[in-house]
């Protein structure tokens, strides 16, 4: 997109030199940006113009009877991205044809008819000069809003601040977006309602467009429609540590945007990003004390644990109080796997955490829920406490479900999974509803795609889960079942995938025909190889629930 310093077209009307010329064409780019001023003496004068320039010439290339060469000479200025042209019509023609007016009208480019009296050469000078004037202007103005900014910085103002100050000097709407509190910071009341909401939508267009918009670490310009108009939009990314944490948008619907507004959310987005790395840095030395706490509160070490209850109070958690941990797991996904992609994948993830944990405290805060949350490699830990036992099992549904819906839109690229363990009284005993978390998500990966895994729903697999029973598992499966999948890889039989039916069906052998589309005496003959391949009878309890348990001990090796 092209953006000039310079004056407008209206503003170069406005100069004395030019009170005998008057602009008949193009109104609708009387605010474009003249940046230097050429005079035309060749037609082919475009091979060396430059975007913003405003071109003088005279009449004497028109010829009254090729209009299509003027309108071929207007479009390619138009094309050339000029802010538009000064003719001396007279003496040479009485004027130009309308439909070269027309033309012009069209593509929105302005045609200034220049008075006869008037020497081009005055003319540039006398413009030049006032783009000058204005640029010194523009320097003083630039150093007036740098030194704000620098006051902002030592007296330790808000950003908000920074927002208001931008607006004041840009006279148009901004709207700061910031990615690591979710919050947005809006100076919109030198517009109406209607066009505050359209800008509103249109931020919120920006992030859920599937481009990349949002992700680009450079200024992004372009054009929208806003109340039925077209206006130029900057946005400006908030770059914290090579990562995009936010953005700053503003919009022409006032008054022009130039190289003075773009200096001006240039250094604004300088020193948003400085008080974006000041809170990152707090909150990293507030995640990392929690985290230590929470260390020491599931360790195995006693005097660990009694450390960490002593502390409780700083972080204002109550000894007595019925506690339940939950581990939240993050992880970005990619259709295809290699070393290098796995490396960045976890430094994505540990990008995110911050922003994910500041969602996950907004959740808490917004429903009244007192815990802490701490960090740990690409996973995240909560801890709740509840004085009344009734209210636990409502107040977590709730809770988790806005993280997953919450974490899903701001994060769409990333599986997110939480595990809950069971509910203790006595923040003593933290550690074990740690365990369980641990192992609810653990196992609860291999046997659902349940984005919330409670401990309680394990059933069964809270025993067969235990770690100190792996080995154990293992023997136990390869006693029982290792022969029938043996068999079924060797001979491309279904054997395991029957006896899978035979204890969903409860041994109904025409329900197991029917879910298997298999005949009833195909399904009779392979009961009977099972019994044959694993020694074991499915009409004997014992030898039924050993099979049954090492179909369950399958899913988890």
């Amino acid at each position: 997109m092209t953006r000039q310093n310079g004056i407008s077209i209206e503003e170069m009307l406005d100069l004395e030199i030019m009170n005998k010329c008057k602009l008949i064409a193009g109104f609708r780019g009387i605010r474009n940006t003249v940046s230097r001023v050429n005079i035309a003496a060749d037609p082919d004068i475009f091979d060396w113009v430059q975007p913003g320039e405003f071109l003088l010439t005279t009449a004497y290339f028109f010829k009254k009877d090729d209009i299509e060469g003027q309108k071929r000479w207007i479009r390619e200025a138009s094309q050339k991205h000029l802010s538009g042209i000064g003719i001396k019509i007279s003496p040479y023609l009485d004027c130009l044809p309308q439909e070269v007016l027309n033309y012009a009208d069209e593509l929105n480019f302005p045609i200034v008819d220049i008075h006869y009296s008037l020497p081009l050469s005055d003319v540039m000078i006398e413009i030049l000069k006032e783009i000058f004037n204005k640029q010194a202007s523009l320097l003083e103005r630039i150093e007036k809003v740098h030194e704000e900014f620098i006051e902002v910085i030592l007296e330790g103002k808000s950003i908000r601040e920074v927002v208001e100050i931008v607006s004041g000097y840009i006279k148009n709407p901004v709207v700061l977006a910031l990615n690591l509190s979710n919050k947005t910071f809006n100076q919109l009341n030198n517009v109406s309602d209607d066009i505050k909401e359209e800008l509103l939508k249109d931020v919120k267009r920006f992030y859920t467009a599937r481009d990349s918009k949002s992700r680009n670490k450079k200024l992004y310009e372009d054009k929208v429609i806003i109340n039925g108009k077209f206006v130029d939009r900057m946005v400006m990314p908030i770059i914290v540590k090579d990562d995009v944490y936010g953005h700053l948008f503003t919009w022409s619907v006032n008054t022009p945007l130039g190289g003075f507004d773009l200096s001006i959310i240039d250094s604004a987005a300088t020193i948003i990003s400085l008080s974006v790395l000041q809170e990152l840095n707090i909150r990293e030395v507030e995640i990392r004390h929690r985290s230590e706490f929470f260390e020491d509160l599931i360790s195995i070490d006693l005097k660990r644990r009694r450390k960490a209850l002593e502390k409780a109070p700083i972080f204002d958690l109550a000894l007595g109080n019925y506690c339940v941990v939950e581990v939240l797991s993050l992880k970005l996904r990619f259709e295809e796997k290699n070393e290098k992609r796995e490396a960045y994948l976890i430094n994505r993830v540990k990008d995110h955490i911050n922003a994910a944990v500041s969602i996950i405290e907004e959740i808490m805060n917004y429903l009244n829920l007192k815990g802490i949350i701490s960090t740990r490699l690409n996973g995240i830990q909560i801890l709740i406490q509840f004085e009344d036992k009734e209210i636990i099992k409502n107040k977590l549904d709730d809770f988790n479900n806005r993280i997953i819906s919450t974490l899903e839109t701001k994060f769409p690229h990333m599986d997110i999974r939480i595990g809950v363990g069971r509910v203790y009284e006595g923040l003593e005993k933290a550690n074990k509803s740690f365990s369980d978390a641990v192992r609810a998500i653990r196992t609860g990966k291999k046997l659902t795609n349940k984005k919330i895994i409670t401990f309680d729903e394990l059933g069964i697999f809270k025993i067969l889960a235990q770690d100190t029973l792996a080995n154990e598992l293992e023997d136990f499966y390869k006693a029982t079942l290792k022969k029938l999948e043996d068999y079924d890889n060797k001979k491309s039989t279904e054997l395991l995938k029957t006896l899978e039916a035979y204890f969903m069906f409860n041994g109904n052998l025409s329900k197991i025909s029917e879910h298997l589309y298999t005949h009833y005496n195909t399904v009779l003959y392979r009961i009977n190889r099972i019994e044959e391949i694993t020694g074991m009878r499915l009409d004997n309890p014992n030898d039924r629930l050993n099979l049954e348990i090492a179909l369950k001990i399958r899913q988890l090796l």
